[in-house]
């Protein structure tokens, strides 16, 4: 070691070109992780200057944020459509004469999440069948409900759900 230091003693110039090699290795190893950032930065770019660039990202975080606003919309949009679609079933079969064997006839409730929608009723004869709607707000009718209605609104309420 002690050789090494007396050699760039008496050889002043080879210690400053050793100097300068690991100053060059140094810098050329700051340039290359430039260059790979640089990379990613142009990346997908269709300009060459830095300036550019910035400008294009800009002007790309400004339409995502844009989708952004829109999809958040659609989104709203979505939940209030959703709310009113039918969520809630109940149905009951009956027989609602006596002369009549089987349960053939029907009541089915169709409601939305706040309860609201209609009541579907079918009833049968042995000569014909008639059907009846009901419209439903908050879980009542301003028609008058039959029992069997009645339960299947309340079925419907309480928690047979698709």
């Amino acid at each position: 070691m002690n050789n090494l230091f007396d050699f760039f003693k008496t050889n002043p110039i080879y210690f400053i070109l050793l100097l300068l090699a690991l100053w060059l290795i140094f810098l050329q190893y700051q340039n290359s992780r430039t260059k790979s950032k640089f990379k990613v930065l142009f990346k997908g770019s269709k300009t060459s200057d830095l300036e550019g660039v910035i400008f294009e990202h800009i002007r790309r975080l400004r339409k995502t944020e844009k989708d952004i606003k829109n999809l958040e919309k659609f989104d709203k949009y979505l939940e209030k459509m959703a709310k009113k679609g039918i969520q809630k079933i109940g149905i009951i079969r009956f027989n609602p004469f006596k002369d009549v064997g089987g349960d053939h006839s029907f009541s089915i409730a169709l409601l939305d999440s706040e309860n609201n929608g209609f009541v579907i009723t079918n009833l049968f004869t042995r000569g014909t069948s008639r059907i009846y709607t009901k419209p439903i707000e908050v879980g009542k009718s301003k028609y008058q409900l039959s029992e069997e209605e009645q339960k299947a609104i309340k079925m419907a309420k309480g928690g047979i759900k698709i």
